[in-house]
This record gives structure tokens, C-alpha cells and sequence, in this order.
């Protein structure tokens, strides 16, 4: 590894566990697209993320 990647492997992999729940040989295995996809903001027409609510109703129809 050089120099550089290094800090930038660690903080990314941090991240990926953090905000994405990956463990390390998922984040290993992920290509840096699927890595930035995951990571992109919601652009254009894509869907808004859902509230406390939309997950309340979607628990409730699970549990039925």
C-alpha cells in the first residue's frame, strides 16, 4: 500500500461501518463504484429518504 491509500482505506472503511453497518470484508469486497454509489446523495428524481412513520407502517404490515 502506498503512502496515500492507506489513510484514505482506513477513513472509508470507518465510514462504511459507521453509516453503511459494513463489516470489513464487505467493504473489501465492494468495487470503489458500488462504494460511491451507496455513499452518493439522492440526485434528480430519486426517491426522498422515508420518516419515522413510513417505518412504522412498514414494521406494522411485517408483523401482520
Amino acid at each position: 500500500m502506498s503512502e496515500r491509500f492507506a489513510p484514505v482505506a482506513g477513513r472509508l472503511a470507518a465510514i462504511a461501518g459507521r453509516c453503511l453497518g459494513w463489516r470489513p470484508d464487505e467493504f473489501w469486497r465492494a468495487t470503489p463504484a458500488e462504494l460511491a454509489s451507496v455513499l452518493a446523495q439522492p440526485v434528480g428524481d430519486s426517491p426522498a429518504p422515508f420518516g419515522r412513520d413510513e417505518l412504522r407502517r412498514l414494521m406494522e404490515q411485517h408483523h401482520d
